[in-house]
């Protein structure tokens, strides 16, 4: 059986991890993998996570099973966080956990399948990674709708207005909720309020993965748009995570969140989840949702978690701030100005593949070859030689 199998393909973020640690050069510096890295270079865990994980740990009485839908106080604190605690919608809403976003992306995708087998699911271009194997591994077809400029580094409004146009009844329009992976260019509130009434419209279903939220504008800015369009639309899809703003990169904590017409439809549609679930992992793990609803239960860790989060964001609104600034004065360049404009962990530099290789061969400098850069890897001694070595492959 094993001998019908194809030679492996190495995984384009994932490889250069392995990579990176080989690499005996001292100088070396990480831009490839997204996760967020403190002053000294490491992933570390936030305070009120490791209060809540104590808290956990002393509280506990059982291992128990949680069920197919995880953790219900979880589901309900996390929907809150994304779509508000004055939302008014929970006659109309349904949330279940799952083992990460990725896990989420794939449970809404095998829930739209079993929905409406013919549907295709538009993504940005570029996207996520995951995104469209994902989508396809669910059985799903996959269009790309315009979004990021290779000229202007930012949104390309016209162009992407036009193609989701062309979306229709049997389509779903996957929109970034915040700090766009992999380009770090974001839509403002006017253009959400524009896709929101092109929806409308023309009848697509739109789905919103919020990996991000906190890390842009803030905790409540980064989500105005996704609770706008909730507000008006239908039907809608969601997948959160809490890797990056909990910090619980491998506890694999998420959620898929369910919008619908009517209170019904909702429960079908949390009913075939939970059939989905049993046929592929059966339930999600319990830890990182423990220590997530304890910390968004609890006020002081609520209000420290809150404090630690915004420390991360305006730390990379410095990062980026000094990059562009070193770039600007020390190298006598503003073409990559943009960097200041981006949102988020990540800002595409619009290189080709050969100079990021270059990056990586001649600076030991590690990022995706489509030229993402994750500004979170960096430390603020870098920023001088990634600077030169930017200017130095540009």
């Amino acid at each position: 059986m094993l001998d019908h199998l194809s030679e492996p393909v190495l995984d384009p973020i994932l490889s250069l991890s392995v990579a990176f640690r080989q690499d005996p050069r001292p100088e070396k510096v990480d831009l490839g993998i997204g996760v967020y890295k403190n002053s000294q270079g490491q992933t570390p865990i936030m305070q009120a996570v490791q209060l809540a994980q104590q808290k956990v740990i002393q509280t506990q009485t059982t291992k128990s099973y949680v069920g197919l839908a995880g953790c219900e106080e979880f589901n309900h604190s996390i929907t809150q966080l994304v779509l508000g605690d004055g939302h008014s919608l929970s006659d109309r809403l349904t949330t279940i956990q799952t083992p990460g976003a990725s896990g989420a992306l794939r449970m809404l995708g095998d829930l739209m399948r079993v929905a409406q087998p013919d549907t295709t699911v538009w993504l940005t271009n570029p996207s996520y990674i995951n995104h469209k194997p994902v989508m396809e591994a669910a059985g799903l077809k996959v269009k790309y709708y315009a979004y990021f400029s290779p000229e202007t580094k930012m949104v390309d409004l016209a162009a992407m207005m036009s193609d989701l146009a062309q979306a229709g009844p049997k389509d779903v329009v996957l929109l970034h909720g915040c700090c766009h992976n992999p380009t770090g260019a974001d839509i403002d509130f006017s253009v959400w309020q524009a896709i929101t009434e092109l929806s409308l419209k023309q009848g697509f279903t739109p789905f919103v993965d919020i990996a991000y939220q906190g890390f842009g504008e803030s905790l409540e800015g980064d989500a105005q748009g996704v609770r706008y369009m909730a507000q008006r639309v239908e039907e809608m899809l969601i997948t959160t995570s809490c890797s990056k703003n909990f910090g619980l990169y491998r506890e694999r904590t998420g959620a898929a969140i369910v919008l619908g017409k009517n209170a019904q439809q909702v429960a079908n549609a949390r009913g075939k989840m939970l059939t989905l679930a049993r046929a592929t992992y059966t339930m999600p793990p319990d830890h990182g949702a423990a220590l997530v609803k304890t910390v968004l239960q609890d006020e002081k860790l609520t209000n420290l978690w809150l404090q630690e989060l915004t420390e991360m964001q305006q730390r990379l609104l410095s990062l980026r701030q000094t990059l562009c600034n070193e770039l600007r004065n020390q190298h006598n360049t503003s073409q990559f100005d943009f960097i200041q404009s981006h949102k988020g962990m990540f800002t595409m530099l619009g290189f080709s593949p050969e100079q990021m290789g270059r990056l990586r061969d001649q600076f030991a400098i590690y990022a995706v070859a489509d030229g993402r850069i994750n500004i979170a890897g960096l430390t603020e001694k870098d920023i001088p030689y990634v600077a030169e070595a930017i200017v130095s492959v540009s």
